[in-house]
Formats: C-alpha cells, structure tokens, sequence
C-alpha cells in the first residue's frame, strides 16, 4: 500500500515519512508541482497533504481537488483552526484532519483506518456474492446492488454491459475496489483490479463498457 505525503518543512517531511513507513509506502514530497505529478503517474491509498506549502494557503486546496479527481481520500494536516481550514477549502472537504502539533498515535491511527479500509475490501472480493443471489435489487438500468447481512458492512454492485446512471451518493466515505470489468467515472475509466475511494456524498456519472463487479466498504468512524 503506498501513502503520498506532501510537506515542505523537509524535517518534518522527513519525521512524518519516517512515521508512516511503519505502515505503507511512502512517496514523499515538498512542492505542489512533485504532488501534482505524482497523483497523474500513480495511484495510492491515502494522499496526506499541509494545507499550506511554502506558505501559500491555496496549495493544499489544489492538491486536495486533484486527488479528488483521481478519487484519492484525502487527510489534511494544518495548524489552523477547523473553521479556517473548512474556508480555505471551500467546496472541497477533506476526508478527515489532522490538528497540528499532533502525537504519534493521532498520525498513526489516521493512516491506519485508511489502510484498513482497503483491507476489509480485498477481504470481501475473496468471497464474491453470487450472481443469483436473491439479495439483488435493481436500482437503475442495468445496475443492481446487495448488502449481504454480515458482521462487516459491505454493499456489492454489479452493472451490466453499456450500463449509465449515477453513483447513489455514499453516507460517509466508502472504499470501492472494482473486481471485475471497467469503470468510467465522470470521464475518467479504471480496468479491474482497481482501488478507488469514494468521499461523503460522491455521486460520479458512471458508465461501463464491458459490465463490471464491485465491492463497497464504508470508512469506519
């Protein structure tokens, strides 16, 4: 599993990277444009960004949109108040923050539930729901979902050749791991196996050209 940092004081990119790499793979940068680069040429389970690089209150905003687009989930790190933060990033909201100055547990927690988060759904794809399982429902054309009853929450969907509707809207951030076919989402198309992350309220336009399977997981609180 791979985690993007992005910070611009080098000893506290390098003391956060020491850190994480404890749990994942750590791509480590300090500028918006190594940041940009990165999101364009790889994909990761967790994008942790300042708000500010080198002082500039509208960079963290800039690598947050990006990773939304390539639907990354998104940890802002920032000394600033909640209130200031949410209107320094306004739309966009974060997946969740981290209030500096902050303890080892607090980072190590945060990166962690993410991590988790694509486990529980590698975990699910081993056991795929049946195609005749009576626990489908349609829910547009062509597009049908399932929530087994279990201990672990999970919905499946499967989307059948040349299908088109909109993603229902997730309650919180959810973990999509596409299983089989492709995906395309607001433009942009994914081949099976692939780890996307869904955040609070996404409703991308989906469309499929060979049909796919995928599993969802919510991100625990």
């Amino acid at each position: 599993m791979k985690v993007l940092l992005v910070e611009d004081d080098p000893s506290l990119r390098e003391g956060m990277g020491e850190l994480v790499s404890e749990l994942a793979d750590v791509q480590a940068v300090g500028t918006i444009h190594e940041a940009l680069s990165a999101l364009q040429t790889d994909r990761f389970e967790l994008v942790m960004s300042d708000l500010r690089i080198a002082g500039n209150h509208n960079d963290g905003k800039g690598i947050l949109e990006a990773a939304r687009r390539r639907l990354h989930p998104v940890v802002i790190v920032s000394a600033a108040g909640p209130d200031e933060v949410v209107q320094a990033l306004h739309p966009f909201e974060p997946d969740a923050l981290l209030m500096k100055p902050f303890q080892v547990d607090d980072i190590m927690g945060l990166v962690e539930r993410f991590l988790d988060l694509k486990r529980q759904a590698l975990a699910a794809a081993e056991a795929p729901l049946a195609p005749d399982s009576p626990a489908w429902t349609e829910f547009a054309p062509g597009a049908r979902s399932a929530s087994p009853e279990s201990e672990a929450p999970r919905t499946w969907v499967r989307l059948t050749s040349g299908a088109e509707h909109r993603w229902p809207p997730p309650h919180r951030g959810q973990g999509v791991l596409l299983v089989e076919g492709d995906l395309e989402l607001d433009g942009e198309r994914y081949a099976a196996p692939c780890y996307l992350f869904l955040g609070l309220g996404a409703s991308p336009q989906t469309r499929t050209r060979t049909g796919a399977l995928a599993v969802c997981v919510p991100l625990r609180d």
